[in-house]
Parts: structure tokens; C-alpha cells; sequence
């Protein structure tokens, strides 16, 4: 039963999206979808998302292989700095590569800034993936005299095919529901356009027409991911038990071309967005460096960001717990039903709670509860995915152990089951409280009337060029982000199934 009422107000969003949409009459939606800047949005994601798809591909794949297939000096430390720009927000990443070059704009700034944003969750997967690869083949293909680059081509670049795949995809999603980045640099997509249309144009009925769009565009992405993602886990079923593979011991000369290449990418993701914040809020101490501000804006933000965590861990472990221990058609149906909302950007979430607030409950228009609820919506997903891994890695026999000496159900859940899935429960709070921290587009649309986040502080500073000033609140978020996704990256590095 709370597992039903948990996917139902899952798919509420989606519900007022339609309704919002209804209402101007489906003839002006569709001369909306029917008109050229549709057709120019299309074109503008499709390219961007093969453009970036391709190099999150090579870059991750590649940093993947020198650091887990090859004896470069320091792979422990690089290791570390690839992975780090996943907890810096992607509007972030824009703002200090725009800051310091305004020439960064358009389809190729765009690509830049988000491939060196978005990479990590393509290494990632593929790291895991070569891990546990079984080394066999790649030895048959040697012994058969094929090269190194050859049997790379051949063998091991087919073994982690379903990895760069669902990484890929994962890009696709990210790009689909980011905002900042793309305003930064100029170049116009469906969320841009949509924030417009509702934040300068006044026309939600138009913006919930475009949003329909980009929701068949996330869920075409979302079925893609699911087929991808089964395949992925049989080719890595049938190499757990395989043993690493030797790392290819490399040449002097080659050794200093593998250290520079991940030189220059660390420095390109990780380094210049961290120096530019660092060289801007050394020339802030000259301008306008915010005062006291920026803490009750951090702990609004780490406020707001943890009741979110909080609420959408709970309600993810009736979910998980209904999907594994009673699996069922049902079950089964209403578990996938709560992931079409990870195919939903957090301005169509935005934009489904203002219609909601503004025809069903003003009160609630601008407050903190719809905002709070607006994070738990988006991220529900993702703390889902955590909790169901380690239910379905907790020993069922001992819960039903401690029923057979007498223990009531709660108290077998308490004693029992909790304890074995706080590892899970644990990690869908970072996941769900690192998202939070770093959302920006519903948080803009949302945010309580007279209450300023670190986001909408940086934003509004970032907007009107005030690149000094916007630096702290930019750190701030980094900072913030940084440990719970460093504990991530951790976990989720250890997990047998894991795949973004």
C-alpha cells in the first residue's frame, strides 16, 4: 500500500504536466511542436548529445584503460582526480570556463564545458567494467599475435562496449535536465527555452507544450538505458569470478605520455574550474566579496537538501523491499513506474508543482515544503537504485530466523533488516543530498519568497557578471558536494552490479 501511494505521487508531476498543457487547448500545442524553434531545439540537443556522448566515450574509456590495464606512475592519484568533477555542478564548470574565456559559447563551448563535466560517468562504469573482465581473451588474442592496440580494438574495447554504452546514456539524461551551463555559454535548448518561456515570457501553457517534448525525448533515452543496462550485467556476470589482469607494464617514453595525457585531463576538468574559484575569490577581496550572507544561504541550502535526503530515503525502502523480497508482475511494474520520473529534467518538475501550487494550493506557492517535495520527486530514483542494491544483498534467512524465535515484524525490521541495509540507506541520502545541492533550475522556480540558496545567490551574481562575488557561493557548493560524493564514488565503486 505505501509503496503504491510512493509511485502515485511519483507520477503526479507528470499528471499536472498534461493537465497544465489541456488547458490552452491541444490545437495551440500542437502549432507549438509544429513551429521552427522546436525543430531548432531538436537539432541543438541531437548534436549536442552525439557530440558530447563521443568524447565523455574516448575520455572516460581512456582514462579508464591507462589507470586500470597499465603500470602508469601515480594511478592511485589519478584515479582520484578523474573522478572528482562529478561533484562539481555543471553550471560550475560553465561559469569558470565562460569567466575566463567569454569565447567559450555556443555548440562548441557547450560541448567543452559538459564533456569535461559529464566524462566521470563514463569512467566509472568502464573502470568496473575492466576489473572484472575476464582476462582469457585478451590473452588468446595475444598469443594469436595481435598487438596491443589491436586486441584493445578487438577484445577488450567489445568486453566493455556495454559499460561505455550505459554511461553514454547516463550523459544523455544529464544533458536532457541541464540549465546553467547551457545559459552560460549561450546555446539554446529545450530547458533554456522552457525557463523563458515561464520565468520572461509568462507562458506556462507554451513551456509545458515544449516540456511534453523533452519528456518523450528523456524516456526514449530512459528505455534505451534499460535494455543496455541487462545486457551490461550478463557480460560482467561471466567474468566475476575471472582474476585481474596483469597491468601492462609501459615504457619510459610511454609512461610520460600516458602521466601528461591524465595531466591534461585533470587539469582541464578539475583544475581550472578549482583555480578559476580560487583566482576569483582572491580579486573579490577587491570588489564585492558578500558578507554574512553566505552562510544562512548555506544553511538553507544544507537544510532543504537534507529533509529532501531524508524523505526520499524513506520512502525508497517500502519500494526496495516490495521489489525484492514479494517479486512480482505487479511489483515489478510498480517498482519501473517510479523511474520515469528520473526521465523528467527538474524544470518540468518545477513547472508540474507551480501549476499544482498556483490552481490547488497558493499557500504553498514559494514555500519551503513544495521545494523540499520538488527534490524528492527528482531524486527519488537515485536513492532507490542504493537501498535496492543492498536489500537485495541482505541475507533474506536471518530476518526469517528472527520471526521463527518470535519477534513481531517491526521488530525484526528493526533489529534485523535496517541494520543490514543502512550501508544502502546511507548512500541514498549522499546521492539525494548531493543532487540537491547542486540543482539549480527547480530551485530557481521554487525557492521560498525572501529566501536566498547558495544557488540562487550564485546565480544572481553569476548573471549579472559578477564573477568575484558569485565565486564563494560557488565554493561553498563545491565544498558541500565534495565528501558525501567522494563517499559515493567509494561505494559505489565496490558494488558487483553497479552501472549509473
Amino acid at each position: 500500500m505505501i509503496s503504491t501511494l510512493v509511485a502515485a505521487a511519483l507520477l503526479v508531476p507528470l499528471v499536472f504536466l498534461v493537465l497544465e498543457a489541456a488547458h490552452s487547448g491541444w490545437d495551440s500545442v500542437m502549432h507549438l511542436l509544429l513551429r521552427r524553434l522546436t525543430r531548432v531545439l531538436l537539432v541543438n540537443t541531437v548534436e549536442l548529445a552525439a557530440a558530447v556522448s563521443a568524447a565523455c566515450a574516448v575520455l572516460g574509456t581512456g582514462a579508464a584503460w591507462v589507470i586500470e590495464r597499465t603500470s602508469v606512475p601515480g594511478r592511485r592519484v589519478w584515479a582520484v582526480l578523474v573522478v572528482l568533477p562529478v561533484a562539481i555542478p555543471d553550471f560550475v564548470v560553465g561559469y569558470s570556463w565562460h569567466s575566463i574565456a567569454p569565447s567559450v559559447q555556443g555548440l562548441p563551448g557547450a560541448t567543452l564545458v559538459m564533456s569535461l563535466a559529464l566524462y566521470p560517468l563514463v569512467y566509472l562504469p568502464v573502470a568496473a567494467a575492466l576489473r572484472r573482465a575476464d582476462p582469457a581473451e585478451e590473452e588468446v588474442a595475444r598469443s594469436l599475435g595481435l598487438g596491443p592496440l589491436r586486441t584493445f580494438m578487438s577484445v577488450t574495447l567489445r568486453q566493455v562496449r556495454p559499460a561505455i554504452s550505459g554511461g553514454c546514456l547516463v550523459v544523455c539524461l544529464a544533458l536532457l535536465a541541464e540549465y546553467g551551463a547551457f545559459e552560460i555559454v549561450r546555446f539554446q535548448t529545450f530547458t533554456t527555452t522552457i525557463f523563458a518561456q515561464l520565468k520572461l515570457g509568462f507562458d506556462p501553457a507554451g513551456a509545458s507544450g515544449l516540456s511534453i517534448v523533452l519528456v518523450l525525448i528523456g524516456m526514449a533515452v530512459l528505455a534505451g538505458e534499460a535494455g543496455v543496462s541487462t545486457r551490461g550485467r550478463l557480460a560482467r556476470s561471466a567474468g566475476q569470478a575471472a582474476p585481474m589482469p596483469a597491468r601492462r607494464r609501459l615504457r619510459p617514453l610511454h609512461a610520460a605520455g600516458s602521466s601528461l595525457s591524465m595531466a591534461v585531463l585533470a587539469a582541464a576538468g578539475l583544475g581550472v574550474p578549482i583555480g578559476t574559484l580560487v583566482y576569483w575569490m582572491a580579486a573579490s577581496h577587491a570588489t564585492t566579496l558578500p558578507g554574512g550572507s553566505i552562510w544562512s544561504a548555506l544553511a538553507h541550502t544544507a537544510g532543504y537538501s537534507a529533509a529532501a535526503a531524508l524523505i526520499a530515503t524513506v520512502l525508497a525502502l517500502p519500494v526496495a523491499l516490495l521489489s525484492v523480497r514479494f517479486r512480482s508482475p505487479a511489483a515489478i511494474v510498480l517498482e519501473r513506474s517510479t523511474y520515469v520520473v528520473q526521465s523528467l529534467p527538474g524544470i518540468v518538475v518545477a513547472l508540474a508543482l507551480v501549476y499544482f501550487a498556483t490552481h490547488y494550493a497558493y499557500g504553498l506557492y514559494h514555500s519551503a515544503p513544495l521545494l523540499v517535495a520538488a527534490y524528492a520527486v527528482l531524486f527519488f530514483p537515485l536513492a532507490l537504485i542504493s537501498v535496492r542494491t543492498s536489500v537485495a544483498q541482505a541475507p533474506r534467512q536471518l530476518e526469517e530466523v528472527g520471526r521463527s524465535l518470535g519477534r513481531a515484524p517491526l521488530s525484526v525490521m528493526a533489529r534485523v533488516t535496517l541494520p543490514l541495509v543502512a550501508p544502502g540507506l546511507a548512500a541514498g541520502f549522499c546521492l539525494v543530498f548531493l543532487s540537491a545541492v547542486t540543482e539549480l533550475t527547480a530551485t530557481l522556480l521554487l525557492v521560498p519568497t525572501g529566501v536566498s540558496t547558495l544557488a540562487t545567490q550564485f546565480w544572481a551574481y553569476q548573471s549579472a557578471t559578477s564573477y568575484g562575488a558569485a565565486a564563494p557561493y560557488a565554493v561553498a557548493i563545491v565544498a558541500l558536494a565534495a565528501v558525501p560524493g567522494y563517499l559515493l564514488t567509494t561505494w559505489f565503486d565496490r558494488r558487483p552490479g553497479f552501472n549509473p
